[in-house]
C-alpha cells in the first residue's frame, strides 16, 4: 500500500529495506518488510544528479541551455573532486535530472553539444536504484525507520553494514518451473504450454489442463495469493520468462498476465537479446534480466553470488555493495566492486569518471621487464613428500593494497614527489596526504572477512557455521577480484602502475617470508604468489606457528600455518614429465582433510564417470598414513579403475553420467577447428537453438575418431534412445585419470592399461 507522504496520518516504519526502483518521473518505490511481517509500499521523491567538468566557459555556455531543457529540474554549480587524482576541488555543474531514468539520454546530449571534448560527464554511470541508496545512505536488508517528512521519506537506520550479526528479514520464496509441449526436438517460444507448477514452504500447486491463457492467468492468479518475495526460476531470464511472455501475448492475456507486486504487466520482448563479455580472461554470456517490481526474480543458472555462496553470501553482498537484491543476484564481482568504490567516491565528494581517466606512465623496455613479472614462485618439487606444512598468507594482495594505500589518485599522486613511500624495483612515489578509494574499501571487506572467519570457526553449531562461511566466502570473491580489477581498463578508480606496484610489494614479502623460513631452518617445497610449502624434519605445528607470528610482526601481512600433510604429491607437467606443474597436486592433512588442485576433479568438464572413479581413488589412497603407505595402495586403486571399465563395458553407465560440458569461449563461426563443443552447438544451431558465446555446451562422445564430424558427439539435448556412447574414448579418459593421479610414479595410459587387464602385449585401442 503506497504512503501519502505529505500526509500527517502517516505513522513511522518499522522493517527492513526489501526493493529499491523508479517508479514514475521523479519518483522512488521503496518495499519494506515491516517487522510484523506485512509488504509496505512506499513512494519518495528523488532527482539523480550528475555532474558536468571542464572550462568554466564552456561550463557556462551549457547551463545557459538548461532553461529550456525539459529534462532538467535544476542546475548549479558545486565544488568537487573532478578526477581520482585532483589535489583540489574544482567548479563543477551540478545538474538534477527530473527522471532518473534520462540519465543516459540526457548524458549523450551534453557530450553532443561539446563535440565529444569540451565536456565530461560524471556520476552518470549510476542507475537511479543505487544512486537513491547511496544518497539516503541506506542499503538493502538493512532495519531502518522509515517517516515522512517535508523532503520525502526520512530513514532512521538501525542496522550497519560492518555488523557481522545482523538477522535478514524471512523470505518467502517461490520456485517457478514450465514444461513444454515441444513440438520438435528442441523446444521453442511456439510450442504450447503443458504445465506449470509453482512450490513455496514445500508445498506444491499445478495445473496442467485448460487454455493456454487459463494456465497463464492461474499462475498470476497463485502468484498474487501466495505473495511470494523472491520468485526462484532456471534460465528465467534467458528462456523461461521470455517464453511465457511470448505465449501471454499469442493468447492475447499480457495485460492481465502480472506477477510483480506493484502489478506492473510485462513488456513484449524477444529470447536472445543477452550479453557476451571478457572477463578475467575467460568469455561469459548474460541474458537480459526479467524484474518483477515489489519482487526479485532470481535465475539459478545467471547468478554467481548465489551459486558461489549460497544465499547468505548473496545477502552480504547486496548489504555490503549497496546493490538492489535483483542487481545483486546477476552482478559480476567487479560490479560489486565498482558499487563499493562508488559509494566511498561520494562520501569523499570524488566524481566517478565516465571512462577510466588515469593514463599508464611511459615505461622503457628495462622498466617493463623489471616491473611487469607478476607474482614470484617456487617450482615444486615433483613427487610425493612426507610431514610438508603449508602456510598462506590472508588475502595477500588485498592487504597488501590497504598497507602500502594503492590506488590510482595515490600511486605517482602529483602532491608528494618526494614521499618516502616507495614502490620496490620501480621505485615509483605513494601519497603520504591521503588514503585512496581503494584501500578504504578494501580495509573494510579485509577486517569483516577475518572476523566471520574467527566467527566460523567459534560456531557452536552446523547452522551457524554455514551462514559465517557463506558470508566469508563472498567476501573472499570481491578480495580475489579486487587485485585484477585493479588493472582492468574500465576500472573507474584503477591503476595499471598501482597493478605492478602491488605484484612488486607481493614479491618482495614472498621472498623475504621465504628467507625468514629458510632461517629457521624450514626448506621450501613449492611456493606460488602467496602460499609456500615447507618441509623441515620431525616439525611440531607448534613450530610453524611461531614461524607464522614470526613473518607476520616482520612484513606485516597475516600468515597462518594452513596445516601439515601426511603426504602431498606434487605433480609433473605432461609434456615435460620432469618438470612441476605450479597449481597440480593433491594430498591429505593430518587432520583427514583433502585439498586437490588442477586434476580432472576439480575440472568442469569432467564427465561424472571420470569424476567418481579419480575421487574414489584419491579416497581410497587417502587412508595411507605415509608416502610409503601410499605406493602400497596404488594397486588397490588400479582395482577401482578396473571396476569401472567393467561397468562401462557391461553397459552400466547412466548416459547421464558420461555428458561433457565445454565452455564456447566465441562463436561457432570463430572456431577454426571443429572441435567437440562446436560441432554439438552447430547441431543445437540446426535445431532453432541460440548458442552465443559465453555459454555452455554439453554433449557425449558417439564416434570420436569418425571423419564424419557430426557423427563424433551428440548434443546433450539430442540424446535419443539408441544412441551409444564412444567406450573406447571414455576409457581413454578413465586411463588418463589414473595417470594424472600416479604419473609421478612412472605410470602412462598403456602400462595403468596393462595393470588393468593383468598381462602385456595387447593394444591400449581395444581396451
Amino acid at each position: 500500500m503506497p504512503s501519502n507522504i505529505g500526509s500527517t496520518k502517516f505513522r513511522p516504519v518499522r522493517g527492513w529495506v526489501f526493493d529499491v526502483y523508479p517508479a514514475g518521473q521523479g519518483e522512488i518505490a521503496v518495499w519494506i518488510i515491516g517487522e510484523s511481517g506485512e509488504r509496505i509500499r512506499l513512494v519518495d521523491r528523488f532527482q539523480q544528479k550528475i555532474y558536468v567538468s571542464g572550462k568554466q566557459e564552456d561550463l557556462e555556455r551549457l547551463a545557459s541551455t538548461f532553461y529550456r531543457n525539459l529534462h532538467v529540474a535544476w542546475w548549479g554549480f558545486s565544488h568537487k573532486f573532478a578526477h581520482p587524482t585532483d589535489v583540489q576541488k574544482s567548479r563543477v555543474l551540478e545538474v538534477a535530472l527530473k527522471d532518473c531514468r534520462r540519465t543516459a539520454a540526457f548524458t549523450r546530449d551534453v557530450l553532443k553539444m561539446g563535440d565529444y571534448l569540451r565536456h565530461e560527464v560524471h556520476n552518470c554511470d549510476l542507475h537511479g536504484d543505487r544512486a537513491y541508496l547511496f544518497y539516503k545512505n541506506i542499503f538493502p536488508l538493512a532495519r531502518v525507520e522509515v517517516d515522512a517528512g517535508a523532503a520525502g521519506l526520512q530513514y532512521r537506520l538501525l542496522d550497519s553494514v560492518e555488523s557481522t550479526c545482523y538477522t535478514v528479514p524471512p523470505l518467502r520464496c517461490l520456485t517457478l518451473t514450465v514444461e513444454v509441449v515441444k513440438n520438435h526436438k528442441l523446444s521453442t517460444l511456439d510450442d504450447p504450454i503443458g504445465k506449470i507448477t509453482v512450490t513455496q514452504a514445500n508445498q506444491q500447486a499445478s495445473v496442467d489442463s485448460g487454455g493456454e491463457g487459463d494456465k497463464l492467468l492461474w499462475l498470476a492468479a497463485k502468484v498474487k495469493e501466495l505473495d511470494p518475495d523472491v520468485v526462484l526460476t532456471s534460465s528465467g531470464d534467458s528462456y523461461l520468462f521470455p517464453y511465457l511472455i511470448h505465449r501471454a501475448t499469442e493468447n492475447q492475456v499480457l495485460e492481465e498476465f502480472v506477477l510483480s507486486r506493484d502489478h506492473v504487466p510485462f513488456e513484449s520482448r524477444t529470447v536472445g537479446a543477452g550479453r557476451t563479455y571478457f572477463s578475467y580472461g575467460r568469455t561469459f554470456y548474460r541474458a537480459t534480466t526479467v524484474r518483477l517490481f515489489g519482487r526479485v526474480h532470481i535465475d539459478e543458472s545467471n547468478t554467481f553470488a548465489l551459486r558461489e555462496c549460497g544465499f547468505e553470501g548473496l545477502f552480504e553482498v547486496t548489504r555490503l555493495c549497496r546493490m538492489p537484491l535483483h542487481t545483486a543476484s546477476r552482478a559480476s564481482i567487479g560490479s560489486s566492486m565498482s558499487s563499493l568504490q562508488f559509494y566511498q567516491a561520494i562520501k569523499d565528494d570524488v566524481l566517478i569518471p565516465r571512462n577510466k581517466s588515469t593514463p599508464e606512465v611511459f615505461k622503457s623496455a628495462y622498466e617493463l621487464l623489471v616491473g611487469d613479472r607478476g607474482g614470484f614462485v617456487y617450482e615444486p618439487r615433483v613427487g610425493i613428500h612426507d610431514g610438508i606444512g603449508e602456510v598462506d598468507f590472508a588475502s595477500i594482495y588485498p592487504a597488501l593494497m590497504v598497507k602500502h594505500n594503492i590506488s590510482a589518485e595515490t600511486v605517482l599522486c602529483k602532491c608528494c614527489p618526494d614521499s618516502a613511500r616507495r614502490i620496490p624495483e620501480l621505485n615509483y612515489h605513494i601519497c603520504e596526504k591521503r588514503v585512496g578509494i581503494v584501500p578504504k574499501t578494501l580495509r573494510f571487506v579485509v577486517e569483516k572477512r577475518q572476523t566471520y572467519k574467527r566467527l566460523r570457526d567459534a560456531a557452536g553449531s552446523e547452522v551457524e557455521r554455514a551462514v559465517y562461511d557463506q558470508r566469508q566466502a563472498a567476501l573472499k570473491w570481491i578480495l580475489v577480484t579486487c587485485f585484477g580489477y585493479l588493472g582492468y581498463k574500465n576500472a573507474k578508480f584503477g591503476t595499471v602502475d598501482g597493478h605492478l606496484g602491488v605484484c612488486a610489494f607481493g614479491r618482495d614479502a614472498f621472498l623475504r617470508a621465504a628467507r625468514l623460513a629458510e632461517g629457521n631452518g624450514f626448506t621450501v617445497v613449492h611456493g606460488i604468489v602467496d602460499s609456500l610449502w615447507l618441509m623441515k624434519k620431525n616439525a611440531l605445528p607448534s613450530e610453524y606457528d611461531v614461524l607464522c607470528e614470526g613473518i607476520s610482526q616482520e612484513i606485516g601481512v597475516p600468515l597462518s600455518f594452513e596445516g601439515q600433510y601426511k603426504w602431498i604429491v606434487f605433480l609433473p607437467s605432461k609434456v615435460h614429465p620432469r618438470v612441476g606443474v605450479l597449481n597440480r597436486y593433491y594430498g591429505v592433512m593430518e587432520n583427514g582433510k583433502l585439498k586437490v588442485r588442477g586434476i580432472d576433479v576439480r575440472r568442469r568438464d569432467t564427465p561424472k564417470f571420470v569424476y567418481d572413479a579419480q575421487m574414489e581413488m584419491i579416497q581410497l589412497l587417502s587412508a595411507a598414513g605415509n608416502s610409503q603407505e601410499f605406493m602400497q595402495k596404488i594397486p588397490a586403486a588400479l582395482n577401482v579403475v578396473k571396476e569401472y571399465r567393467r561397468r562401462l563395458l557391461d553397459g552400466k553407465v547412466p548416459v547421464i553420467d558420461l555428458i561433457v560440458t565445454k565452455h564456447m569461449s566465441r562463436a561457432t563461426s570463430k572456431y577454426k577447428q571443429h572441435v567437440s563443443q562446436v560441432i554439438a552447438a552447430e547441431q543445437l544451431i540446426r535445431e532453432g537453438a541460440q548458442v552465443p558465446a559465453g555459454t555452455n555446451v554439453s554433449f557425449i562422445f558417439t564416434d570420436a575418431a569418425n571423419k564424419r564430424f557430426d557423427r563424433r558427439v551428440r548434443a546433450e539435448q539430442l540424446i535419443e534412445h539408441g544412441i551409444n556412447p564412444d567406450v573406447k574414448r571414455y576409457l581413454l579418459l578413465l586411463y588418463d585419470s589414473a595417470v594424472n593421479l600416479l604419473g609421478f610414479t612412472g605410470y602412462t595410459a598403456e602400462s595403468v592399461y596393462d595393470a588393468v587387464i593383468g598381462y602385456k602385449g595387447k593394444n591400449l585401442t581395444d581396451f
